[in-house]
């Protein structure tokens, strides 16, 4: 993945030109985070100091202690945890690894999840108190990830404070993916709050296909039993749309029937096009 080399590109250096870069530093930092379940910078020194001519055959690079003592660490950790750092990271890792194995990139899945924790909730912070379906009681912090679908190869990942709502979530995290990947037109798929006017009209510009669930609130849950009886209906005369997919063996296989309709969202802005209307069934 030349992981060395694209860190080495964006990360600033302020030791003196000798020992390992700050790209290999977070290498051997990630393989004793894999090999010891450890993530504290001190296992990361107590493990290199008796490996070291194991990591220097493996990586090709002379390894000394030093290089990975919790001065290199907390400044490698610094510049990576900054957006200025990152996000430049971000797309070239995925223009590399993507090259290399040619994965699939039409469509992206984004979905978000809460991380209930043990710590104190200070203002400005991320642990926070927020709706939660874990445990109410414990402050969380929100986890929003874009990811390849079905591969699941993560693209983007956001943390962010637990009391706020997920909805605007989305769209910065589908803005680097999209800048990641240099790729328009891809599927994003999410659950309901991905329908959200805001998140629905941020789209239509760059014009990709946004497919979720109808959420069971407001005028959506009155009509939803109208749709379902319009489509048992139309099951009955034959006028459902036959949706098929292909097997491992290469058989048709038909997993579900179905019908579109057009409705009109619940709010329009006429200098967006396209925010009104929006796909049902």
């Amino acid at each position: 993945m030349d992981l060395p080399e694209i860190l080495d590109t964006y990360l600033p250096r302020h030791w003196k030109p000798e020992g390992l870069s700050g790209g290999w530093t977070a290498v051997l930092w990630l393989a004793a985070i894999l090999s010891e379940g450890n993530h504290r910078k001190v296992a990361v020194e107590t493990s290199g100091a008796g490996m070291k001519q194991t990591l220097s055959q493996v990586s090709g690079q002379g390894i000394r202690v030093l290089d990975v003592s919790d001065d290199r660490l907390a400044h490698v950790l610094k510049h990576l945890s900054q957006s200025t750092s990152w996000h430049p990271i971000e797309p070239a890792l995925h223009e590399h690894r993507l090259s290399v194995y040619d994965l699939p990139t039409e469509v992206t899945r984004c979905e978000v999840t809460t991380v209930s924790a043990g710590h104190d909730v200070v203002d400005g912070g991320l642990v926070q108190f927020g709706p939660s379906k874990d445990d109410p009681s414990r402050p969380q912090s929100n986890i929003m990830t874009a990811s390849l679908d079905p591969l699941g190869l993560p693209l983007a990942t956001n943390v962010l404070s637990g009391e706020q709502a997920d909805d605007g979530f989305s769209i910065p995290l589908l803005d680097r993916v999209i800048k990641g990947l240099d790729k328009s037109g891809r599927l994003v798929v999410g659950d309901c709050k991905r329908r959200a006017l805001g998140i629905r009209t941020d789209r239509v510009g760059q014009r990709p296909y946004y497919p979720s669930p109808l959420p069971l609130t407001g005028a959506t849950a009155q009509q939803i039993p109208q749709w379902i009886s319009q489509g048992l209906a139309k099951a009955q005369t034959g006028e459902l749309a036959s949706i098929v997919k292909s097997t491992d063996t290469g058989q048709e296989v038909e997993v579900a029937q179905g019908y579109e309709i057009k409705r009109v969202g619940e709010a329009q802005d006429p200098r967006v096009p396209g925010s009104g209307p929006s796909a049902g069934w």
